[in-house]
Protein backbone atom coordinates (compact mmCIF):
# COMPACT_ATOMS: atom_id res chain seq x y z
CA UNK A 1 0.00 0.00 0.00
CA UNK A 2 2.88 2.38 0.78
CA UNK A 3 4.35 1.61 -2.65
CA UNK A 4 1.02 2.26 -4.39
CA UNK A 5 0.42 5.51 -2.48
CA UNK A 6 3.91 6.74 -3.31
CA UNK A 7 3.41 6.05 -7.02
CA UNK A 8 -0.20 7.13 -7.42
CA UNK A 9 0.26 10.41 -5.51
CA UNK A 10 2.58 11.74 -8.21
CA UNK A 11 1.33 14.35 -10.71
CA UNK A 12 0.48 13.60 -14.34
CA UNK A 13 0.32 17.06 -15.89
CA UNK A 14 1.51 16.10 -19.37
CA UNK A 15 -1.21 13.48 -19.69
CA UNK A 16 -3.75 16.25 -19.10
CA UNK A 17 -1.93 18.58 -21.51
CA UNK A 18 -1.97 15.97 -24.27
CA UNK A 19 -5.61 15.17 -23.67
CA UNK A 20 -6.61 18.84 -23.84
CA UNK A 21 -4.44 19.40 -26.95
CA UNK A 22 -6.08 16.50 -28.80
CA UNK A 23 -9.59 17.66 -27.91
CA UNK A 24 -8.73 21.26 -28.85
CA UNK A 25 -7.44 20.23 -32.28
CA UNK A 26 -10.55 18.09 -32.78
CA UNK A 27 -12.76 21.12 -32.07
CA UNK A 28 -10.75 23.19 -34.56
CA UNK A 29 -11.26 20.49 -37.19
CA UNK A 30 -14.97 20.43 -36.44
CA UNK A 31 -15.12 24.21 -36.82
CA UNK A 32 -13.33 23.90 -40.18
CA UNK A 33 -16.01 21.39 -41.20
CA UNK A 34 -18.78 23.92 -40.56
CA UNK A 35 -19.72 22.53 -37.12
CA UNK A 36 -21.78 19.92 -38.94
CA UNK A 37 -23.06 16.96 -36.95
CA UNK A 38 -22.45 14.84 -40.05
CA UNK A 39 -18.71 15.45 -39.72
CA UNK A 40 -18.70 14.03 -36.18
CA UNK A 41 -19.81 10.53 -37.15
CA UNK A 42 -18.85 9.52 -40.69
CA UNK A 43 -15.70 11.57 -40.26
CA UNK A 44 -14.00 14.71 -41.47
CA UNK A 45 -13.40 15.13 -45.19
CA UNK A 46 -10.03 14.29 -46.70
CA UNK A 47 -9.21 17.99 -47.36
CA UNK A 48 -9.77 18.84 -43.69
CA UNK A 49 -7.69 15.88 -42.52
CA UNK A 50 -4.89 16.75 -44.94
CA UNK A 51 -4.94 20.44 -43.97
CA UNK A 52 -4.52 19.60 -40.28
CA UNK A 53 -1.63 17.22 -40.93
CA UNK A 54 -2.89 13.70 -41.56
CA UNK A 55 -0.31 11.31 -42.97
CA UNK A 56 -0.47 10.94 -46.73
CA UNK A 57 2.54 9.24 -48.24
CA UNK A 58 2.68 11.29 -51.43
CA UNK A 59 2.74 14.56 -49.47
CA UNK A 60 5.78 13.29 -47.57
CA UNK A 61 7.65 11.67 -50.45
CA UNK A 62 6.81 14.08 -53.28
CA UNK A 63 6.42 17.38 -51.42
CA UNK A 64 8.76 16.71 -48.44
CA UNK A 65 6.15 17.61 -45.79
CA UNK A 66 8.08 15.92 -42.98
CA UNK A 67 5.82 17.29 -40.26
CA UNK A 68 3.21 14.71 -41.27
CA UNK A 69 5.28 12.16 -39.36
CA UNK A 70 4.42 14.14 -36.18
CA UNK A 71 1.01 15.76 -36.52
CA UNK A 72 -1.16 12.63 -37.03
CA UNK A 73 -0.89 11.75 -33.32
CA UNK A 74 -2.84 14.93 -32.50
CA UNK A 75 -5.71 14.66 -35.00
CA UNK A 76 -8.64 12.27 -35.26
CA UNK A 77 -11.08 11.26 -37.95
CA UNK A 78 -14.41 11.42 -36.10
CA UNK A 79 -15.98 11.73 -32.65
CA UNK A 80 -15.85 8.03 -31.67
CA UNK A 81 -12.20 7.95 -32.75
CA UNK A 82 -11.14 10.83 -30.51
CA UNK A 83 -13.30 9.73 -27.57
CA UNK A 84 -11.94 6.16 -27.56
CA UNK A 85 -8.35 7.34 -27.83
CA UNK A 86 -8.70 10.04 -25.19
CA UNK A 87 -10.39 7.62 -22.80
CA UNK A 88 -7.49 5.22 -23.35
CA UNK A 89 -4.99 8.03 -22.73
CA UNK A 90 -6.81 8.92 -19.50
CA UNK A 91 -6.63 5.29 -18.37
CA UNK A 92 -3.03 4.51 -19.37
CA UNK A 93 -1.22 7.85 -19.46
CA UNK A 94 -1.24 8.69 -15.74
CA UNK A 95 0.32 5.33 -14.82
CA UNK A 96 3.20 5.80 -17.24
CA UNK A 97 3.79 9.41 -16.23
CA UNK A 98 3.65 8.62 -12.52
CA UNK A 99 5.99 5.67 -12.85
CA UNK A 100 8.56 7.31 -15.10
CA UNK A 101 8.08 11.05 -14.63
CA UNK A 102 6.99 13.71 -17.09
CA UNK A 103 10.26 13.91 -19.03
CA UNK A 104 10.30 10.24 -19.97
CA UNK A 105 6.55 10.19 -20.53
CA UNK A 106 6.81 12.95 -23.14
CA UNK A 107 9.65 11.09 -24.88
CA UNK A 108 7.64 7.85 -24.84
CA UNK A 109 4.59 9.55 -26.33
CA UNK A 110 6.26 11.61 -29.03
CA UNK A 111 8.76 9.00 -30.23
CA UNK A 112 6.17 6.21 -30.20
CA UNK A 113 3.79 8.43 -32.11
CA UNK A 114 6.37 9.43 -34.72
CA UNK A 115 7.67 5.92 -35.32
CA UNK A 116 4.14 4.58 -35.52
CA UNK A 117 3.55 7.01 -38.41
CA UNK A 118 6.84 5.91 -39.98
CA UNK A 119 5.60 2.31 -39.80
CA UNK A 120 2.32 3.38 -41.39
CA UNK A 121 4.26 5.19 -44.12
CA UNK A 122 6.32 2.10 -44.90
CA UNK A 123 3.25 -0.14 -44.88
CA UNK A 124 1.60 1.38 -47.96
CA UNK A 125 2.64 -1.53 -50.17
CA UNK A 126 -0.08 -2.77 -52.53
CA UNK A 127 2.22 -5.56 -53.73
CA UNK A 128 2.44 -7.01 -50.21
CA UNK A 129 -1.20 -6.53 -49.19
CA UNK A 130 -2.20 -10.09 -50.05
CA UNK A 131 -3.35 -12.89 -47.78
CA UNK A 132 -4.55 -12.48 -44.20
CA UNK A 133 -1.20 -11.34 -42.80
CA UNK A 134 -0.48 -9.09 -45.74
CA UNK A 135 -3.85 -7.34 -45.51
CA UNK A 136 -3.39 -7.01 -41.74
CA UNK A 137 -0.02 -5.24 -41.97
CA UNK A 138 0.02 -3.52 -45.36
CA UNK A 139 -2.31 -1.11 -47.14
CA UNK A 140 -3.29 -0.95 -50.78
CA UNK A 141 -4.16 2.74 -51.01
CA UNK A 142 -2.48 5.89 -49.79
CA UNK A 143 -5.36 7.22 -47.69
CA UNK A 144 -5.24 9.73 -44.81
CA UNK A 145 -3.96 8.17 -41.59
CA UNK A 146 -4.40 9.90 -38.24
CA UNK A 147 -4.95 9.28 -34.55
CA UNK A 148 -3.18 8.94 -31.22
CA UNK A 149 -3.50 5.16 -31.14
CA UNK A 150 0.10 4.57 -32.28
CA UNK A 151 1.40 6.64 -29.36
CA UNK A 152 -1.09 4.90 -27.05
CA UNK A 153 0.23 1.51 -28.13
CA UNK A 154 3.65 2.88 -27.24
CA UNK A 155 2.47 3.52 -23.67
CA UNK A 156 1.04 -0.01 -23.54
CA UNK A 157 4.44 -1.30 -24.67
CA UNK A 158 6.08 0.70 -21.88
CA UNK A 159 3.84 -0.84 -19.21
CA UNK A 160 4.33 -4.30 -20.66
CA UNK A 161 8.13 -4.05 -20.42
CA UNK A 162 7.91 -2.29 -17.06
CA UNK A 163 5.99 -5.15 -15.49
CA UNK A 164 8.42 -7.76 -16.81
CA UNK A 165 11.64 -5.82 -16.24
CA UNK A 166 10.90 -4.94 -12.61
CA UNK A 167 8.71 -7.91 -11.65
CA UNK A 168 11.01 -8.94 -8.79
CA UNK A 169 10.56 -5.69 -6.89
CA UNK A 170 6.94 -4.82 -7.64
CA UNK A 171 4.03 -5.43 -5.27
CA UNK A 172 1.62 -8.15 -6.31
CA UNK A 173 -1.04 -5.73 -7.59
CA UNK A 174 1.41 -4.05 -9.95
CA UNK A 175 2.62 -7.42 -11.23
CA UNK A 176 -0.93 -8.40 -12.12
CA UNK A 177 -1.76 -5.06 -13.73
CA UNK A 178 1.38 -4.64 -15.83
CA UNK A 179 3.81 -6.94 -17.61
CA UNK A 180 2.00 -10.12 -18.65
CA UNK A 181 -1.18 -8.46 -17.39
CA UNK A 182 -1.02 -6.23 -20.48
CA UNK A 183 -1.06 -9.21 -22.85
CA UNK A 184 -4.89 -9.50 -22.98
CA UNK A 185 -5.15 -5.78 -23.81
CA UNK A 186 -2.55 -6.12 -26.56
CA UNK A 187 -4.14 -9.27 -28.00
CA UNK A 188 -7.68 -7.85 -27.92
CA UNK A 189 -6.61 -4.65 -29.68
CA UNK A 190 -4.65 -6.55 -32.31
CA UNK A 191 -7.67 -8.80 -32.87
CA UNK A 192 -9.87 -5.73 -33.33
CA UNK A 193 -7.27 -4.47 -35.78
CA UNK A 194 -7.44 -7.79 -37.62
CA UNK A 195 -11.22 -7.56 -37.93
CA UNK A 196 -10.99 -3.95 -39.11
CA UNK A 197 -7.89 -4.40 -41.25
CA UNK A 198 -9.53 -2.57 -44.13
CA UNK A 199 -9.60 0.74 -42.24
CA UNK A 200 -7.50 0.30 -39.06
CA UNK A 201 -3.80 1.15 -39.41
CA UNK A 202 -2.30 -1.93 -37.78
CA UNK A 203 1.23 -1.11 -38.91
CA UNK A 204 1.05 2.12 -36.92
CA UNK A 205 -0.19 0.26 -33.84
CA UNK A 206 2.62 -2.29 -34.02
CA UNK A 207 5.20 0.43 -34.72
CA UNK A 208 4.10 2.33 -31.61
CA UNK A 209 4.03 -0.82 -29.49
CA UNK A 210 7.57 -1.86 -30.46
CA UNK A 211 8.91 1.68 -30.00
CA UNK A 212 7.41 2.04 -26.53
CA UNK A 213 8.74 -1.34 -25.48
CA UNK A 214 12.22 -0.52 -26.78
CA UNK A 215 12.31 2.83 -24.97
CA UNK A 216 11.15 1.19 -21.73
CA UNK A 217 14.05 -1.27 -21.91
CA UNK A 218 16.43 1.67 -21.66
CA UNK A 219 14.54 3.59 -18.97
CA UNK A 220 14.45 3.26 -15.19
CA UNK A 221 11.26 4.11 -13.38
CA UNK A 222 11.09 6.47 -10.40
CA UNK A 223 11.10 4.17 -7.40
CA UNK A 224 9.38 5.32 -4.20
CA UNK A 225 11.89 7.24 -2.12
CA UNK A 226 14.21 7.98 -5.06
CA UNK A 227 15.35 11.51 -5.68
CA UNK A 228 13.34 13.25 -8.37
CA UNK A 229 16.38 14.31 -10.40
CA UNK A 230 16.16 13.26 -14.06
CA UNK A 231 19.27 12.58 -16.10
CA UNK A 232 20.38 15.19 -18.59
CA UNK A 233 19.78 12.76 -21.46
CA UNK A 234 16.08 12.45 -20.74
CA UNK A 235 15.72 16.20 -20.25
CA UNK A 236 17.39 16.80 -23.61
CA UNK A 237 15.16 14.19 -25.25
CA UNK A 238 12.08 15.77 -23.68
CA UNK A 239 13.09 19.22 -24.93
CA UNK A 240 13.80 17.80 -28.40
CA UNK A 241 10.40 16.07 -28.42
CA UNK A 242 8.58 19.28 -27.56
CA UNK A 243 10.57 21.27 -30.12
CA UNK A 244 9.66 18.72 -32.82
CA UNK A 245 5.96 18.95 -31.91
CA UNK A 246 6.00 22.77 -31.89
CA UNK A 247 7.89 22.89 -35.21
CA UNK A 248 5.37 20.49 -36.80
CA UNK A 249 2.46 22.56 -35.48
CA UNK A 250 4.09 25.71 -36.90
CA UNK A 251 4.36 24.04 -40.31
CA UNK A 252 0.65 23.15 -40.23
CA UNK A 253 -0.29 26.74 -39.34
CA UNK A 254 2.03 28.18 -41.99
CA UNK A 255 0.50 25.97 -44.71
CA UNK A 256 -3.06 26.15 -43.42
CA UNK A 257 -4.43 28.50 -46.10
CA UNK A 258 -2.52 26.87 -48.95
CA UNK A 259 -4.26 24.25 -51.08
CA UNK A 260 -3.20 20.66 -50.45
CA UNK A 261 -1.05 19.54 -53.41
CA UNK A 262 -2.42 16.81 -55.65
CA UNK A 263 -0.77 13.43 -55.99
CA UNK A 264 0.57 12.28 -59.34
CA UNK A 265 -2.46 10.03 -59.74
CA UNK A 266 -4.85 12.87 -58.87
CA UNK A 267 -3.14 15.15 -61.40
CA UNK A 268 -3.55 12.53 -64.13
CA UNK A 269 -7.19 12.01 -63.17
CA UNK A 270 -7.83 15.77 -63.17
CA UNK A 271 -6.31 16.09 -66.64
CA UNK A 272 -8.38 13.19 -67.91
CA UNK A 273 -11.54 14.71 -66.46
CA UNK A 274 -10.72 18.11 -68.00
CA UNK A 275 -10.19 16.42 -71.37
CA UNK A 276 -13.51 14.56 -71.11
CA UNK A 277 -15.37 17.72 -70.08
CA UNK A 278 -13.97 19.60 -73.06
CA UNK A 279 -14.78 16.80 -75.52
CA UNK A 280 -18.34 16.57 -74.16
CA UNK A 281 -18.69 20.31 -74.69
CA UNK A 282 -17.47 20.06 -78.26
CA UNK A 283 -19.94 17.23 -78.87
CA UNK A 284 -22.74 19.49 -77.65
CA UNK A 285 -21.69 22.20 -80.10
CA UNK A 286 -21.59 19.72 -82.99
CA UNK A 287 -25.09 18.54 -82.07
CA UNK A 288 -26.26 22.15 -82.24
CA UNK A 289 -24.60 22.52 -85.65
CA UNK A 290 -26.59 19.52 -86.90
CA UNK A 291 -29.86 20.98 -85.60
CA UNK A 292 -29.15 24.29 -87.23
CA UNK A 293 -28.22 22.85 -90.63
CA UNK A 294 -30.85 20.09 -90.81
CA UNK A 295 -33.79 21.46 -88.80
CA UNK A 296 -33.14 25.22 -88.78
CA UNK A 297 -33.41 24.93 -84.97
CA UNK A 298 -31.41 27.67 -83.19
CA UNK A 299 -33.36 27.72 -79.91
CA UNK A 300 -30.68 26.11 -77.74
CA UNK A 301 -27.53 27.47 -79.38
CA UNK A 302 -27.02 30.40 -76.99
CA UNK A 303 -27.52 28.26 -73.86
CA UNK A 304 -25.13 25.57 -75.06
CA UNK A 305 -22.57 28.16 -76.14
CA UNK A 306 -22.60 29.73 -72.66
CA UNK A 307 -21.91 26.34 -71.12
CA UNK A 308 -19.09 25.42 -73.47
CA UNK A 309 -17.17 28.71 -73.29
CA UNK A 310 -16.77 28.20 -69.53
CA UNK A 311 -15.22 24.75 -69.90
CA UNK A 312 -11.40 25.06 -69.67
CA UNK A 313 -9.56 23.96 -72.80
CA UNK A 314 -6.86 21.30 -72.22
CA UNK A 315 -4.35 23.18 -74.40
CA UNK A 316 -3.93 26.11 -76.81
CA UNK A 317 -4.85 24.05 -79.86
CA UNK A 318 -8.09 22.93 -78.21
CA UNK A 319 -9.00 26.53 -77.39
CA UNK A 320 -8.34 27.56 -81.02
CA UNK A 321 -10.53 24.72 -82.31
CA UNK A 322 -13.35 25.70 -79.97
CA UNK A 323 -13.22 29.32 -81.10
CA UNK A 324 -13.30 28.25 -84.76
CA UNK A 325 -16.34 26.03 -84.21
CA UNK A 326 -18.14 28.79 -82.30
CA UNK A 327 -17.45 31.18 -85.19
CA UNK A 328 -18.77 28.70 -87.76
CA UNK A 329 -21.86 28.00 -85.66
CA UNK A 330 -22.50 31.73 -85.22
CA UNK A 331 -22.42 32.24 -89.00
CA UNK A 332 -24.84 29.35 -89.47
CA UNK A 333 -27.25 30.77 -86.88
CA UNK A 334 -27.09 34.17 -88.57
CA UNK A 335 -27.94 32.62 -91.90
CA UNK A 336 -30.96 30.79 -90.44
CA UNK A 337 -32.18 33.94 -88.65
CA UNK A 338 -32.02 35.79 -91.98
CA UNK A 339 -34.14 33.10 -93.60
CA UNK A 340 -31.30 31.75 -95.69
CA UNK A 341 -29.95 28.25 -96.16
CA UNK A 342 -26.55 27.33 -94.77
CA UNK A 343 -24.36 27.67 -97.87
CA UNK A 344 -21.78 25.18 -99.09
CA UNK A 345 -18.93 27.46 -98.03
CA UNK A 346 -19.88 27.15 -94.34
CA UNK A 347 -20.33 23.41 -94.74
CA UNK A 348 -16.84 23.10 -96.26
CA UNK A 349 -15.42 25.27 -93.48
CA UNK A 350 -16.99 22.98 -90.89
CA UNK A 351 -15.65 19.86 -92.65
CA UNK A 352 -12.14 21.33 -92.62
CA UNK A 353 -12.56 22.16 -88.95
CA UNK A 354 -13.76 18.63 -88.24
CA UNK A 355 -10.67 17.12 -89.84
CA UNK A 356 -8.43 19.34 -87.72
CA UNK A 357 -10.44 18.45 -84.63
CA UNK A 358 -10.15 14.72 -85.29
CA UNK A 359 -6.39 15.08 -85.70
CA UNK A 360 -6.11 16.96 -82.41
CA UNK A 361 -8.36 14.44 -80.66
CA UNK A 362 -6.22 11.49 -81.72
CA UNK A 363 -3.03 13.20 -80.55
CA UNK A 364 -4.49 14.41 -77.25
CA UNK A 365 -6.22 11.12 -76.51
Amino acid sequence: MRFARAILARPYKFTVILLVANLFVFLLMWESSGMSSQALWPGFSEPVLATYGAKLNYLISQYHQWWRFVTPMFIHINLPHVMINMYSLWMVGPYVEKLYGSAKFVVFWVFSGILSVVASYLAVRPDLATGLVGRFLFRIEDVPSAGASGALFGLVGVLFVFGIKFRRELPEGFKRAFGVGMIPIIVINLFIGFLGRGFIDNAAHLGGLVTGAALALAAEYRRPGDRTDVSVVWRVLQAASLVIVVAAAYKVVRNFKRPVPLSSQQIVQARQQAFLNFVNGMNLLQEQKSRVTHDNDVTQVDAVTQIVVHIPAPDAKAAELRDRLLSILSKMVQAVNEGKRVDQGLTDEFNTWHEDYEEWFKGAH
